[in-house]
């Protein structure tokens, strides 16, 4: 049976951005609104962001012409695309089968949470706190936002369009933390516990790579199996700091 999946996947969180500096002062301030103006869409890397995406295009430049992706995805935020950006420079478009804004990778949706902190939720809405403490974060669907289970029925489209336009190559996604995990629990399998227990163990880092390889021998027909997760040597490497801060807005851990 011929296989479906790409030979290669990375899956990478954004570089670090604007709204991630924004959050850490709102919360070290006790502030209740994350002070950003831009649309969550329209919030750019931070200028370590742009070094941190440096520091992984070079990564993936340095690897063997036959082991670099052949193919980009992102989301098409305005991090995620310049974090994508970066990493196309680096290895030329010309090299590249695909290079693709995908809408089906965008961040988690918010709702009317948008843009507060924790304090800010509790104060403005104490019902959808309790509930969503009550419920917890993979089922609660903040009005007008998604639940992780909403994030994961696109994600699995996003699957389909793998395996049927990218069987047998290299795949680089360029997304953002709920994407990566939500990820990871569909490709490795897993439950509800099991993925919030890997939320609780800490943040995606900012340009944190995840990766799998098609095995053959794996399961009844081959599938991709976790090579890594949250690999940051490539900012180690060249002495890049590394952040991993939640993206805007924060709630508690559930």
């Amino acid at each position: 049976m011929e296989q479906k999946w790409p030979a290669q996947l990375w899956i990478v969180r954004h570089g670090q951005s604007a709204g991630n500096v924004a959050r850490d002062a709102a919360e070290a301030a006790s502030e209740h609104l994350i002070d950003i103006a831009e649309r969550d869409v329209d919030v750019p890397l931070s200028e370590l962001g742009v070094r941190q995406a440096r520091a992984l295009a070079m990564w993936f430049a340095a690897l063997p012409p036959d082991q670099r992706p052949t193919a980009i995805l992102h989301s098409p935020y305005l991090r995620t695309k310049g974090t994508a950006m970066v990493v196309i420079e680096q290895l030329g478009r010309e090299s590249l089968l695909a290079v693709v804004a995908d809408e089906r990778l965008r961040e988690k949706e918010f709702g009317i949470l948008d843009r507060l902190t924790p304090l800010g939720i509790a104060d403005r809405y104490p019902d959808l706190y309790e509930q969503r403490k009550h419920v917890g974060k993979f089922y609660f669907r903040p009005p007008g936002g998604e639940s992780w289970c909403d994030v994961i029925l696109r994600l699995r489209n996003v699957i389909d369009t793998i395996t049927r336009e990218y069987r047998g190559e290299r795949v680089l996604i360029v997304a953002h933390q709920v994407i990566v995990n939500c990820f990871r629990y569909l490709f490795e399998r897993l439950d509800e516990d099991a993925i919030l227990a890997i939320d609780r163990t800490a943040d995606v880092p900012n340009c944190g790579v995840t990766s799998y390889v098609f095995d053959a021998a794996a399961g009844k027909n081959g599938k991709l199996v976790l090579q890594m997760a949250n690999f940051v040597a490539p900012l180690v490497e060249t002495g890049t700091p590394v952040t991993a801060k939640a993206d805007v807005p924060a709630a508690p851990k559930s």
